[in-house]
């Protein structure tokens, strides 16, 4: 069996491709480039092209380097500058790893020969379904769930079984130049500048107001497009008692609204729409089930009761609130270990304010 290791010049990918070899598989890796810029310092895909280009000189595996650039704006970026101009804000990382790397990437690695393809995410699939890795702190699943149920037959997570610690450990031992390599943060064609500051490339500044929920102008601020719901960082709204968070935002108008109080009623929801609905589980999606429930990423999973209601369309009810649901970003389902799959917030039925 052969099997292409999309080898990005991280350490994760690094050592996927180190375990794999121990093996005794037959491997060729593939580095793959998504954002053109060359200029570009907070997205360095140049050094990132030589670590991975040393890594497998040193493990002795050819590699191959593809230009997916045209494809990832068409398929990624494109729809996440849509998506912000409708005020919402998505999450380009699980758009990217459904429409780039396993699918065009694994398009790209049958055409060399391989029967499978091995990444450096965190996750596992075991007997067929889709589950978290072990290292719950690194754990990718969320960025997984909307990928092709049948894509998980044609796919390897060699480091899923691995604490992050055992991860760089490995890659010291065995000298490969990435083992003390800081990790990449966020995403690539933001890096690590301001938000506001890369959109604006893209998007002008739009002068709107900071509106408390009863209409009063608290700030100004270059474009309601730069905030999303539950946020408190980057607003600049002093003054006496608790701190403001965002509850909602009118692009039309470029009005934000904002509430003060990290858990304002605003800002909590007990049920929460979703549609688009990627089942990844092996079997049917049941009419109704418990489950838990991520809202986003860095967030615990809640219990939560299921239930489908319509063709594409699935209400679920949490045990209790949860703070900030976010229209038009995943919402994505576990029992256990299993990622069923998940789906995306529907804006509120609720009026908007303003």
């Amino acid at each position: 069996m052969r099997i292409a290791v999309a080898l990005s010049g991280g350490v994760d990918s690094s050592v996927s491709l180190h375990l794999l070899k121990q093996q005794g598989h037959d491997l060729i890796a593939i580095f793959m480039k998504n954002w053109d810029d060359e200029e570009d310092p907070f997205c360095p895909a140049a050094r990132d092209y030589e670590d991975a280009l040393m890594v497998a000189d040193k493990l002795g595996i050819p590699l191959y380097a593809f230009d997916f650039s045209s494809e990832y704006w068409d398929n990624v970026f494109g729809y996440f500058l849509e998506e912000l101009k409708q005020g919402y804000t998505p999450n380009p990382d699980i758009l990217c790893n459904r429409e780039i790397k396993f699918k065009v990437l694994l398009e790209k690695a049958h055409e060399l020969g391989a029967d499978k393809l091995a990444t450096g995410h965190y996750a596992r699939v075991i007997e067929g379904n889709l589950c978290r890795a072990v290292d719950p702190t690194k754990d990718q699943s969320y960025f997984l769930y909307a990928i092709e149920r049948e894509v998980l037959d044609q796919v390897l997570f060699p480091i899923g079984s691995l604490e992050k610690t055992e991860v760089r450990r490995i890659a010291k031992e065995e000298g490969l130049i990435t083992h003390d390599k800081r990790d990449s943060t966020g995403i690539c064609f933001i890096g690590k500048r301001k938000f506001s500051e890369f959109i604006s490339k893209y998007m002008p500044p739009q002068k709107g107001y900071f509106r408390t929920a009863e209409g009063k102008i608290l700030g100004e601020h270059n474009g309601a497009w730069f905030y999303t719901i539950g946020q408190r960082k980057g607003l600049g709204i002093g003054g006496p008692g608790d701190a403001w968070f965002v509850i909602d935002k009118n692009v039309e108008t470029h009005d934000v609204f904002v509430v003060q109080g990290e858990n304002h009623p605003s800002l909590l929801t007990q049920e929460i729409f979703a549609t688009d609905i990627n089942w990844v589980a092996k079997g049917d999606m049941p009419h109704q089930f418990q489950a838990t429930a991520k809202i986003r990423y860095r967030t615990q999973d809640e219990p939560c009761i299921v239930e489908r209601v319509g063709e594409n369309q699935i209400l679920v009810r949490f045990n209790e609130p949860v703070r900030a649901a976010t229209p038009r970003q995943s919402i994505v389902l576990y029992q256990g270990e299993i990622c069923l799959g998940g789906a995306l917030i529907a804006p509120s039925k609720k009026k908007s304010i303003g």
